[in-house]
């Protein structure tokens, strides 16, 4: 559950630390006092794109950090395989960002905005104001069922993914091959045309670095040579020689009186030696060197005919060989190219029969997952003032292979007896899509190992007797989930386990919003605000009373 939230120069907030219980949190206050930047400042801890726009202080960078208690052995396993480790019993998300950059860390260690997200993925669900729109949109219909469905059919959906990728593939190769003959017969000419040109060649493993070995010292044989005999002359000259010999007869001459002076001697004797030896050596190689014009010739041919084909068919001479493999196998199949087309059709069939079953299994399990879904949704809408309503799901299958499937699947609702299930789009209004929202989320939260969950203004567009079913909905999610709900409904705020009041004030010539938790006292006179508005009398004060305490009873 979320058990910290600090945030720091973001939008209306100056700085604010939020610590919330277990159970129902609610958070209330009057249109435009900053509601809706708690949510904003929660999502850019969980690595959503937040504009520079809303750093409070531009000079100033905005920080956010959240803290979660990990309690769920699932959800320990689940960040393991994310590479995040829980750390007694807590997982810290943080983020900083300022008008040049951004930083993002989960438990004081560096990550992408990306993993925030992944990581924010299995800590809480958060439902905004607009979601609820997200109904009107089949595939989000297809997505919730798939969620209800749980991890056998994700197993299979990425058997599917991999087994369409391949026949897509194979579905590519069929349509690419067909060609008439004479577009056969003239690839086939130019395929051959380059093999024997890559064949003609006769290449070696590792010929190219050889070759340019052997291209520099020949083209630069000249330089060599002048090099050769001016060290030659260098070590040879009598001066070098006699300089040396010298110096060691007179070192020699008086060693016999200090042990020091006959290493020195030993060093004058190990040089003199290896001049003589460097002297030899180098005659040597200006007796047996020479310019060789043809060879250089053959060199630079051979070179330029490497070059060539590397830049034609690979940047290496490896890739040169891995080019000559495939124009075999391309030629072999279209010599034989009955025997390849018959080959890819049966691959063909074989991927289809492969994608076919798995759409299978996987709409098999879809349809008995969304009659079990659809029940459990419609036992919540009796609940939350749906009278009489029936809710199910239509299946249809779509014309084409998906790495989804081939199921076109759709919830359907009628509100009345006797009439027939429509589209939600044709039959919900707003409200009723709000509540239809909390009655999947309320039955897709029993298996998941999300503890939190978050609803933003879950009211809209409901009243009366209504929202006292939304107040006690939520108040039942919140037996076993932390449950945080932004709220304009005093039924559904008289619910809290903890409540907060969220205002805006003037300091300093500047707004600035500010979070308070409230006492028994406090939420009543919260509740007296939302009940009565701008006059708060004692009759309404009584009323918010009254309604807090039936929320307790």
């Amino acid at each position: 559950m979320l058990l910290n939230l600090s945030v720091k120069n973001l939008a209306l907030i100056e700085e604010e630390e939020i610590e919330f219980s277990e159970g129902l949190n609610i958070l209330t206050g009057e249109t435009g006092a900053g509601k809706s930047i708690i949510l904003g400042a929660l999502g850019m801890a969980l690595g959503n794109k937040v504009e520079k726009s809303m750093l409070r202080d531009g000079d100033k960078e905005a920080f956010v950090e959240a803290v979660f208690g990990i309690a769920d052995d699932r959800l320990r396993q689940r960040l393991k395989e994310l590479d995040v480790e829980v750390y007694d019993d807590e997982v810290i998300l943080s983020r900083r960002i300022s008008a040049a950059r951004a930083a993002a860390k989960i438990n004081g260690e560096s990550v992408p905005a990306k993993k925030l997200k992944d990581v924010g993925a299995l800590l809480l669900d958060i439902y905004g104001q607009q979601e609820h729109v997200s109904l009107l949109k089949k595939s989000q219909h297809l997505a919730l069922l798939d969620e209800y469905a749980g991890e056998k059919l994700a197993d299979l959906k990425t058997q599917l993914a991999e087994s369409y990728r391949q026949y897509r593939k194979i579905e590519e190769e069929f349509a690419a091959s067909a060609s008439d003959e004479s577009e056969r017969e003239k690839e086939l000419l130019f395929l051959r045309h380059e093999a024997e040109e890559i064949e003609g060649a006769r290449l070696a493993e590792g010929e190219d670095e050889e070759i340019e070995e052997e291209y520099r010292r020949l083209s630069n044989s000249q330089k060599i040579m002048d090099a050769v005999v001016l060290a030659h002359q260098a070590v040879s000259s009598e001066g070098a020689s006699d300089a040396l010999g010298r110096a060691l007869r007179e070192i020699a001459s008086v060693a016999e009186y200090d042990e020091t002076l006959k290493n020195i001697e030993s060093t004058l004797s190990d040089a003199d030696a290896l001049l003589s030896d460097a002297g030899r050596e180098l005659a040597g190689f200006m007796d047996s060197a020479e310019y060789d014009g043809q060879r250089f010739a053959e060199v630079e041919e051979r070179l330029n005919t490497l070059n060539r084909l590397k830049d034609k068919y690979g940047p290496t001479l490896p890739d040169v060989f891995t080019a000559l493999e495939e124009r075999k196998k391309r030629i072999e199949e279209l010599e034989h190219y009955d025997v390849y087309l018959e080959e890819l059709k049966q691959k063909r069939k074989a991927a289809t029969e492969e994608v076919e079953r798995l759409s299978q299994e996987i709409s098999d399990i879809r349809r008995e997952a969304s009659g079990r879904l659809c029940e459990e949704v419609r036992m919540e809408l009796s609940d939350l003032n749906f009278l009489d309503v029936s809710f199910a799901m239509d299946f249809a299958r779509t014309d084409r292979y998906s790495a989804n499937g081939f199921d076109d699947a759709q919830f359907v609702i009628a509100l009345n007896p006797g009439a027939a299930p429509a589209p939600l789009k044709e039959i919900a209004s707003g409200g009723e899509l709000s509540r239809i929202m909390l009655a999947l989320k309320t039955v897709l939260a029993r298996g998941d190992a999300i503890d939190t969950l978050i609803f933003d203004e879950i009211d809209a567009g409901i009243s009366g007797r209504t929202a006292q079913a939304v107040a006690e909905k939520l108040r039942k999610v919140a037996r076993d989930h932390q449950v945080i709900c932004i709220t304009h409904l005093p039924q559904i705020a008289a619910q809290a386990k903890r409540h907060f009041r969220i205002e805006k004030h003037l300091e300093s010539d500047a707004t600035i919003s500010a979070i308070h938790p409230l006492d028994e006292q406090g939420a009543v006179n919260e509740l007296a605000r939302m009940l009565g508005g701008a006059k708060i009398t004692e009759a309404v004060l009584e009323n918010a009373r009254e309604l807090l305490a039936a929320a307790k009873g």
